[in-house]
């Protein structure tokens, strides 16, 4: 399978169950009930997109309104703040088949444009899996965390960092 043969388009409700399947496999240890997945993509949908490729989902992003500094619990319902003042990616997860198809990176500018039509200037996630260098090379930067930010990012493991690309 080439680039040409593969896409990032909104997700719908449809994809959300094998999305979520997507998900269990790649982030076994970050498992998330169904729900969470729904509540996201419920609150901001225009911030939900599948990967696909000949037909079939390989990879899914999600991402809401948040609060720098402030990432949302692990397989938690929320709700939207109302000081939001940045989108936050909640999780990106690619299957194997999608491995080498320059997908990562060409969500980048889905998110990005996603953030600026909200009016933000900044993109956050939490970084794991050892995808840090990905992430710095796509220009997020490290925020380095205050204790309150710390106690979270231990719940995502000992490699989790809280990065930023600002887009003023």
């Amino acid at each position: 399978m080439t680039n040409r043969n593969t896409r990032w388009r909104p997700m719908t409700p449809n994809d959300i169950p094998t999305a979520d399947a997507i998900g269990e496999i790649v982030h076994p240890d970050f498992p998330e009930d169904i729900a969470v997945m729904k509540n996201r993509f419920a609150l901001f949908p225009q911030g939900c997109f599948v990967a696909e490729g000949q037909d079939k989902l390989l990879g899914y992003a999600i991402s809401h309104p948040s609060i720098i500094g402030e990432p949302a619990p692990l397989d938690t319902i929320i709700t939207l703040p109302e000081n939001a003042d940045c989108l936050f990616l909640h999780d990106i997860a690619l299957s194997d088949n999608a491995r080498g198809l320059g997908l990562g990176r060409r969500i980048v500018p889905l998110l990005t444009k996603t953030t600026l039509e909200c009016g933000f200037h900044r993109l956050s996630l939490v970084s794991v899996n050892n995808s840090l260098g990905f992430w710095q090379s796509q220009g997020f930067i490290i925020l380095t965390p205050n204790e309150k930010l710390a106690a979270k990012l231990d719940t995502y493991g000992k490699d989790a960092t809280y990065m930023v690309l600002k887009l003023d």
